[in-house]
Formats: C-alpha cells, sequence, structure tokens
C-alpha cells in the first residue's frame, strides 16, 4: 500500500499522477511496495546550474521526487536543501502548490555560489535526527559537479553510514566531464574499511535530465536502496520491520 492514495494525488495534485503511477512500478519491481521512508531532495544552487533552473530540469526533477515520495512518505511533502558555498534555503516542497514552487523559491534566493556538498549533507542529518524519524531517509542528492571541499564531503558521508539515511546522487551535465570522478570515488569508497555500510548510490542524468524517461529516472533512484536496507538492518543501522 502507497502512503497516499491515487485518489489523494488525483486531488492534491494532479498533474503528478502519471509520476506517481510510475515511480509504483519502479518500487514494485525493486521489491519496495509498502516501504515507509523519510525523502528528502538536495539542489546545487551554483553557478553552473543556472541553465537547469531555467530550462525547468530542477522543477521537473523536484515533481518526480514528490511523485516517489507520495508511496513512501504520508505527509505529502519533501524537505528541500539548496547549497552552493553554504546552504543558502532549507525549505520544502509539497503536492500541493507544487507547480512553479522551485522557481518561487529561487527567486528569494541570493548569490550562486561554488559547490560545497558538507554542509549540505549536515543540515539534512540535522533534520533528519531533529525530526525524530524512525523510518530509514532516502536523500537524493543534486549536482552538476565535484565539491571545493572532498575531504569533508567524503568525512560527512562516512560517519553518516552509520545513521539510516541513503544518499543517491544525480549527476547534471556531461557524463564524460572529470567533474563527475569524485562521485564515482564515493560510490566506491571501501566497506568497512571507510564506512560501515555501502550507503551511497551515483548516476547520471545527462546534460538533458528532462530527457530521461520516468521509468528510467525511478529504477536509478530506488534501485540501489534495497540492497541498502538489506545491509543496514544487518547492522542494526534501520530497524527491522517486524521488530516494532
Amino acid at each position: 500500500m502507497a502512503a497516499i492514495s491515487l485518489s489523494k494525488v488525483e486531488e492534491t495534485a494532479p498533474a503528478l499522477v502519471s509520476l506517481y503511477k510510475s515511480a509504483g512500478v519502479s518500487l514494485r519491481k525493486h521489491g519496495l511496495d509498502g516501504l515507509r521512508a523519510a525523502v528528502y531532495l538536495v539542489v546545487d544552487h551554483s553557478g553552473s546550474m543556472r541553465p537547469y533552473y531555467k530550462d525547468g530540469s530542477v522543477q521537473a526533477l523536484a515533481d518526480r521526487v514528490l511523485g516517489l515520495s507520495a508511496h513512501l512518505d504520508d505527509d505529502g511533502t519533501v524537505p528541500v536543501v539548496f547549497f552552493s558555498t553554504d546552504v543558502d534555503a532549507e525549505t520544502d516542497i509539497a503536492l500541493a502548490g507544487h507547480q512553479g514552487r522551485i522557481d518561487r523559491i529561487v527567486a528569494g534566493l541570493g548569490h550562486m555560489g561554488k559547490t560545497s556538498y558538507h554542509l549540505a549533507m549536515d543540515a539534512v542529518i540535522d533534520h533528519y535526527l531533529d525530526s525524530g524519524a524512525t523510518e530509514p531517509a532516502l536523500v537524493i542528492f543534486q549536482t552538476d559537479g565535484g565539491p571545493i571541499n572532498k575531504l569533508a564531503a567524503e568525512r560527512y558521508l562516512c560517519k553518516a553510514a552509520r545513521l539510516p539515511l541513503f544518499w543517491q546522487f544525480i549527476g547534471f551535465g556531461d557524463p564524460g566531464s572529470k567533474q563527475f570522478d569524485f562521485l564515482r570515488k564515493l560510490d566506491e569508497l571501501a566497506v568497512p574499511g571507510k564506512r560501515v555500510v555501502d550507503n551511497a548510490g551515483f548516476f547520471h542524468a545527462g546534460e538533458d535530465p528532462r530527457s530521461v524517461s520516468d521509468a528510467e529516472l525511478y529504477d536509478r533512484l530506488v534501485g540501489e536502496f534495497p540492497k541498502w536496507l538489506v545491509a543496514a538492518r544487518a547492522q542494526g543501522i534501520v530497524r527491522d520491520p517486524g521488530s516494532r
């Protein structure tokens, strides 16, 4: 059973119905039907991201994340962190009023700086811990390049491996760019040498992220989540569903 019913999505966000249905197909395919999890969205607000805000790619990702979240979390809201050199905003998107929401948020933000992952990761960790949540969380972390402080980003990811958070990184831009070498490295950090479980995934959405089909995008967003859940439950990081 989805956390939010189809009829509720039809009522509050009719434009997201097809995304909701596509997300359901991917979740069933990956054995995640009926799972409850928090969903976060982290969005790169650095200067090089300007074209992706302008062409609607960021809004399209936000809509797709909402379609997925409606299956996993019953509050119809996704916390969102915008980051560049610092954390530029901590806010949320919701099924109700989702259209044009990204533009409205960004209109109130200032300078688009450089790319610094670890402060955004810290904001997500704080939000999750402060929320008192007991369910695992899927953090969808969008960026168009590597961070200015690689060591800090790696350290945060490794420390966060002890928390019930899975970081799914998604790259916007040229898949051949060396900008993404660091994310490939993060994806492959040693277990248990560097971190207690593999708590991150990475995939490219290319230079036109909107052209990735909904089905493919959802498969990539949730594809590594089940394996992490098994490992995290085995380590006691995520509570076993039968132990409530």
